[in-house]
């Protein structure tokens, strides 16, 4: 079986982490594939429980310094309190330390949750861009579809422009067609994008014109017929919805053929997204209204109460495959949340704040005795510069008992001024000159 290399995403970053989940991918679907089940429903919620065990231990570092974060701010409020009318330079400088004092107290960083959300951003990215791209990582798919494309092409690939004049199909055309009339594996490539986007009905439109009814891929039809269920509809089949068909596609279809049954499915789709949203929203942590915090906890809570509104409306429109691997990262979600709250919730945080303390207190020790290594080693470096200048003011035959520094005499090439700052080698120089005054008085 050849592999089939798709428009795979090539955004910087995202593009390189799709690819590697998209292996992922690929394994759990030849492996549900060996067992006689080659479902893409299957494959998205066990490729979406597959990486958030993955992404386990960032969440549960996410987790931690949110109750952290919530237990400290009164700490930290009472220090922005304590400096509210204080401007100056000072003042500023002081604050910032009792700041960092108290995220080292409770040995969080403050950029700590900053960094894990950029870690788990290109993560979720790339994932989505994996579900909504399936057969650009997933090989067998992916010579499903190309079977169709090349019967496209060898017929006639601009002719399939006629055919977009239909409203569905040109929109789809629009968005993922770009480079259908080039020549090579990129118009195949781009094509196979288009048919993957196009609803079952559209499908069939294409199939008609194009004659693709009798084709097959290792002896199984492609596309369904009367008696036979395609190699598609056996894919996209998932507890009787075509998830590659959207709620709204599937509602109007069922509607008017009376099938109740699906028209209740693919309404539950965004309704179950919406709900399994909230509820994993109510398991974080949440900001506690604290006076200045008012207005950014109030903002929270209303993205809080838009997103999950937002996601069903996603949900109604777009392929109902996203809408599962939205309700299964949900539900995947809230039940990590609830076992990680009840661990962090049997934590003692006293604790917790006792043992950072601790960390924290080695952390500066290394520090100042690195510190400490460091101000011995500029020393030795002052010692022999000095040495070194006091060789050059006598003759170059004179003894070292010859040659004691006088109180008039200077050390050349090293520039003397009170202005020198702390701790450099003019400092450094200026305080051997003063040592060499008080002993030659």
């Amino acid at each position: 079986m050849n592999v089939i290399i798709l428009t795979k995403d090539d955004t910087f970053i995202i593009g390189w982490v799709a690819r590697l989940l998209g292996v992922i991918m690929e394994g759990i679907f030849t492996v549900i594939d060996f067992i006689g089940i080659p479902n893409i429903g299957l494959a998205i919620i066990l490729f979406t429980v597959v990486v958030n065990l993955l992404m386990l231990p960032l969440t549960v570092k996410q987790q931690k310094f949110s109750k952290l974060s919530n237990k400290m701010q009164p700490e930290i409020q009472a220090v922005q309190e304590k400096y509210k009318n204080k401007k100056d330079n000072e003042s500023m400088m002081a604050q910032n330390q009792e700041i960092q004092a108290i995220y080292a107290k409770y040995g969080v960083s403050a950029s700590g949750s900053c960094v894990q959300l950029l870690i788990q951003m290109p993560i979720l990215l790339a994932l989505y861009r994996v579900i909504y791209a399936i057969p650009a990582y997933v090989s067998k798919i992916g010579n499903t579809f190309r079977v169709l494309a090349d019967r496209i092409m060898s017929v006639d690939g601009a002719e399939f422009l006629k055919i977009s004049e239909v409203s569905t199909i040109k929109s789809t055309m629009s968005m993922y067609g770009r480079n259908i009339l080039d020549t090579g594996e990129k118009s195949i490539n781009s094509l196979i994008d288009v048919l993957n986007k196009l609803s079952s009905s559209d499908m069939a439109m294409v199939s008609e014109h194009y004659n693709l009814a009798e084709l097959t891929y290792n002896g199984n039809l492609i596309l369904s017929n009367e008696s036979t269920r395609g190699l598609l509809d056996t894919y996209n089949n998932f507890v009787g919805l075509n998830i590659a068909n959207s709620p709204q596609h599937i509602i109007s279809g069922a509607y008017q053929a009376g099938a109740w049954g699906l028209l209740i499915g693919a309404v539950l789709i965004p309704v179950l997204s919406a709900v399994t949203q909230l509820i994993s929203i109510k398991l974080m942590p949440q900001p506690e209204n604290r006076g200045s915090d008012n207005g950014m906890a109030s903002s929270m809570k209303m993205m809080n109460m838009i997103m999950p509104i937002f996601s069903a409306w996603f949900c109604f429109t777009l392929p109902s495959g996203l809408g599962l691997y939205w309700i299964a990262s949900a539900v995947v979600r809230t039940i990590l949340m609830i076992i990680i709250n009840k661990r962090l919730d049997k934590m003692s945080f006293e604790d917790i704040v006792k043992q950072n303390s601790v960390k924290s207190a080695k952390k500066m020790e290394k520090m100042q005795k690195r510190q400490e290594m460091m101000n011995a080693y500029a020393n030795m470096n002052t010692k022999n510069i000095v040495s070194k200048a006091g060789m050059n003011t006598g003759a170059g035959h004179e003894s070292d008992s010859s040659r004691k520094s006088g109180p008039d005499q200077k050390i050349p090439n090293v520039e003397y001024s009170s202005k020198s700052k702390p701790g450099s080698i003019s400092a450094k120089a200026n305080m051997v000159k003063e040592f060499n005054e008080r002993n030659n008085k």
